[in-house]
């Protein structure tokens, strides 16, 4: 009997943010450091607001010829899909396929971000 992989087991913890005023500047270099697709976007209260992806830097600051010191509030997905840690990670990937992402943040059931998973996470973790 195979085991039925969780949000939890391949995500990404304690994952790295940038606040809604940062430029785009400071989140594409802690992407760069980090080696990472996509960054959470918090809130001065720690809040997630949304998430910062290299889609994102390519459509909506790159193509539209702004600046690198753009605030990431006004290019970032609001609002992002996100899930809990519970849930499988056959749920994870349909929830990628379905809103076209490679990274979903991951949300506890009082509503912190506890986590980012990756569609590579989910695929060379448990596959």
């Amino acid at each position: 009997m195979s085991r039925e992989y969780k949000v939890r087991d391949v995500m990404l913890e304690k994952p790295v943010t940038v606040q809604e005023d940062e430029t785009v500047n400071n989140a594409v270099r802690k992407m760069a450091e980090l080696n990472i697709g996509a960054i959470p976007v918090v809130n001065e209260k720690g809040k997630i607001v949304g998430i910062f992806s290299e889609r994102d830097l390519l459509r909506r600051v790159a193509a539209k010829g702004l600046s690198y010191n753009t605030k990431i509030k006004e290019v970032m997905t609001r609002n992002p899909v996100t899930i809990s840690p519970e849930a499988t990670v056959e749920k994870a990937k349909d929830v990628m396929a379905k809103i076209k992402a490679r990274h979903l943040p991951v949300i506890d059931e009082n509503g912190h971000l506890v986590g980012v998973v990756s569609l590579s996470d989910i695929e060379f973790s448990v596959y």
